[in-house]
């Protein structure tokens, strides 16, 4: 029942000869990612609980210190996932000093892919809402100017921007996967099965994981520092946007299935602290994953339990249960001046 759409003049090509393709992508990646990140930390707080890790990296004043708001907000949500874990209390008091970087630095490094999603957030909606094609008439003084705003420089670097950050949810989520599946734990045997001389447990999944983050190396090479001059060398520069829209969609899909390995990988983990539960957030995202998902007990086919996890990321059901516990949102893509 809808009509038609009759272009009138010049209207076809400001639809076409802007930035609108990468715009679209931009928008819809900016959705998942974010959406990414908050999964990737609810994850990332069930590692840490089946690593024995110290939550007191997440202390506010240490990252009051450093300053940076993504930082912070980030510390914040992890210390509300991590309210009232029974596994976190039961090792407070142990003389273990310091954990590993992909534990202790957890606020410093998806602080850091926070605050990348906001300023490419912002240069997004400036973009959607600019006007991009060429030439512009002024219909006020009866100019028409032939300009640049086609130009997609600004979509270009934010895309590969956002494209860096995101792989690096996946090269730390791949190193705590890592070691949950090799540790010198009492409490975990090796691969997380138990007779792990019979059988290789969730081992393979990290290979799966490390596959994936070095594919994302070589998607977040910067499409923006390219350029090839067509058009008789009319059009010399050109920003390659679209190359760096593609690829970032790339990152995000394959960062979604490193994700879902660290959830099976960290649930299977946090069986072996049994009857202890965990934080406030993170038992119930670990009761979210096993009504998808059964405890491994000998060697198996996993991968429909990762295709059901990686929806689970993607998607958005994992964030939408654990934020209904909290009682609010675990992170705001809006930033504080927006």
């Amino acid at each position: 029942g809808l009509e038609p759409l009759r272009l009138k003049p010049k209207e076809g090509l400001a639809l076409i000869n802007g930035t609108q393709l990468m715009s679209a992508y931009a928008v819809r990646e900016i959705i998942r990612s974010m959406r990414l990140l908050k999964t990737a930390m609810i994850a990332a707080a069930m590692s840490l609980e089946a690593f024995e890790a110290t939550d007191k990296v997440f202390d506010p004043r240490i990252h009051a210190l450093k300053n940076h708001p993504g930082e912070i907000e980030v510390a914040a949500g992890f210390r509300k996932l991590l309210a009232a874990s029974e596994i976190v209390a039961s090792h407070r008091e142990c003389d273990k000093v310091q954990d590993p970087y992909s534990f202790r630095c957890l606020p410093q490094v998806l602080g850091a892919v926070l605050d990348t999603l906001r300023w490419t957030k912002d240069w997004v909606e400036r973009e959607i809402n600019a006007v991009t094609d060429n030439p512009l008439v002024f219909r006020e003084d009866g100019d028409i100017l032939s300009g640049g705003n086609f130009h997609g420089e600004h979509m270009a670097i934010a895309l590969d921007a956002l494209a860096i950050a995101i792989s690096e949810i996946g090269s730390i989520s791949e190193r705590r996967i890592d070691k949950l599946l090799d540790n010198d734990s009492d409490k975990l045997p090796q691969c997380l099965i138990e007779d792990p001389g019979l059988h290789s447990g969730l081992m393979v999944t990290q290979y799966l994981a490390a596959s994936l983050v070095s594919e994302n190396k070589i998607y977040a090479h910067p499409a923006s520092v390219d350029s090839i001059p067509t058009s008789a060398g009319f059009e010399d520069h050109v920003s390659m946007g679209s190359i760096a829209a593609f690829k970032l969609a790339k990152i995000v899909d394959n960062v979604g299935r490193i994700t879902a390995v660290e959830l099976l990988v960290a649930a299977q983990a946090m069986e072996f602290f049994k009857p202890l539960t965990g934080g406030r957030g993170s038992h119930v995202a670990w009761e979210f994953v096993r009504g998808h998902v059964p405890f491994v007990s000998e060697d198996t086919a996993v991968s429909e339990y990762l295709s059901t996890l990686e929806s689970i990321a993607q998607e958005g059901t994992l964030v939408n249960e654990v934020e209904k516990a909290l009682g609010g949102s675990l992170l705001e893509l809006k930033g504080e001046d927006s």
